[in-house]
């Protein structure tokens, strides 16, 4: 549970973080004076929903009990559920059939490398520890 909570301030705070850079990169690259109130809530509260759910959906990683493709496929299910009823409901993507298919295949075009850096970057470091104790 403690772990759960801390995670969750990580990703509450991480999503806030990039709904207010993000505002501020529109604002300085439109020249706007004023903000819609209603739409910088929705996309902030949208960011940071987005960054809990990212960052609380990987304790499925943490489990023993379950293969590493187990893991894989629930955490891709709940994020990728999460993430286009979320967009969907906000508006990041359009409605429609066209850009349903380009933001699929950008999430799990983003999906695989970051599976795959972290995947390696474990294995490289479950090697380094073997060797230091094989050492021993």
């Amino acid at each position: 549970m403690k772990t759960f909570l801390f995670r969750s301030m990580i990703g509450i705070f991480f999503g806030a973080f990039l709904a207010v850079i993000f505002t501020n990169l529109y604002v300085l690259s439109n020249d706007h004076i004023t903000l819609d109130g209603t739409l910088f809530l929705k996309n902030s509260l949208g960011s940071i929903f987005s960054g809990w759910f990212f960052t609380v959906s990987s304790l499925y990683f943490e489990n023993p009990n379950l293969r590493l493709s187990q893991q894989t496929a629930l955490h891709f299910a709940t994020v990728i559920v999460l993430y286009f009823v979320l967009a969907f409901g906000i508006g990041w993507v359009p409605f429609n059939l066209t850009s349903f298919f380009i933001a699929m295949a950008s999430f799990l075009g983003f999906y695989v490398i970051f599976w795959t850096s972290f995947y390696l970057y474990f294995k490289r470091q479950m090697k380094k520890l073997n060797e230091e104790l094989n050492m021993l």
